[in-house]
């Protein structure tokens, strides 16, 4: 766990131990982001922060976010991004 708590941010950063293969990590770590994102979801709290969503969390977003919610990321990318050339392919898509 690291980040800037002081404003509610949290980030979760799982290093993979030597013992375990890259494939049995992945599975592990599908099973700590489902923990950690219903604790999330329970509290009201959201999984995006101040940069976004990273591209292996945006099929997460349809989970965890409402509808409304992601059409109002979607609008404000699209305001502030309109030809997708900021930080391409990391944060929530354009759908």
């Amino acid at each position: 766990w690291f980040g800037h708590i002081g404003d509610g941010n949290l980030h979760v950063n799982v290093l993979r131990p030597p013992e375990l293969t890259v494939e049995a990590f992945r599975q592990a770590c599908e099973r700590v982001n489902a923990l950690v994102f219903g604790l999330v979801a329970a509290y009201n709290g959201s999984m995006s922060a101040e940069h976004g969503v990273g591209a292996l969390k945006t099929d997460k977003l349809e989970k965890y976010q409402s509808p409304v919610a992601l059409q109002m990321m979607r609008a404000i990318k699209q305001a502030l991004d309109p030809q997708g050339i900021m930080n391409p392919g990391v944060v929530l898509t354009r759908g």
